[in-house]
């Protein structure tokens, strides 16, 4: 299966998830953390070559500190732990979003990660942190304004990504909350009650589906999704 199709997923439910099992909301980040792995090694078997995942966006600084330190601390250990698993499954890891606000260690294994995976293939793994959709597109709007230059293309260089194709998001919620606001705008989307740590593989084939068996126009005449 060729792999084409760039999917974002809205990773929600971990507090929830943990909360229902009366466990600290550590336990459901956790939780998640093995999702996501879960969702690599799967994603490529499903035509998907780039998977973009919502890790921390911007507005999440707002949560107590202690909550916002144990994400960071997941997200270094994830780094530590996946980086040679993503090597040898040929996953690229790239990351989008803030880095000065990130504690340097974390940095460090971020650029480690992004350093030593650039020449896989297999799929690109986008981990967006300290990401803000909006923040994003002022400062493409500045990079413009010295450029001279002010089209589509443009911005898209600015920006650095790629237009989604398929955004899921989970535990219900229905609304975009800042994420890659540009790059969703013919994205189709596909909304589930499953919390994020109990998203299976199906659960990503079955939304695949979905998103194949839709019909996608792009504001001209019917173009079959795939």
């Amino acid at each position: 299966m060729t792999s084409t199709l760039h999917v974002g997923i809205i990773m929600d439910g971990n507090g929830r998830w943990a909360e229902g099992r009366r466990l600290p909301r550590s336990a459901g980040h956790r939780a998640g953390v093995r999702t996501v792995r879960k969702m690599v090694e799967y994603a490529p078997k499903l035509g998907v070559g780039a998977l973009t995942v919502y890790a921390f966006s911007s507005d999440n600084w707002r949560r107590p500190p202690t909550e916002v330190r144990t994400l960071m601390r997941l997200l270094e250990t994830y780094l530590n732990h996946e980086t040679e698993h993503c090597l040898k499954q040929g996953v690229r890891i790239q990351f989008i979003g803030r880095r000065d606000r990130l504690a340097r260690m974390l940095v460090a294994a971020i650029e480690t990660a992004e350093e030593r995976t650039k020449h896989c293939r297999a799929l690109t793994l986008r981990i967006a942190v300290d990401y803000s959709s909006r923040d994003a597109l002022v400062d493409a709007a500045r990079a413009m304004a010295g450029s001279g230059r002010f089209d589509r293309e443009s911005m898209k260089e600015a920006l650095g990504t790629e237009d989604l194709d398929l955004v899921i998001r989970t535990a219900g919620e229905k609304r975009l909350s800042d994420f890659l606001l540009w790059e969703c705008a013919y994205s189709e989307f596909v909304f589930t009650d499953k919390l994020w740590p109990d998203f299976q593989p199906s659960d990503l084939e079955a939304a695949i589906e979905i998103f194949r068996n839709r019909t996608r126009k792009f504001g001209g005449l019917v173009s079959k999704a795939s």
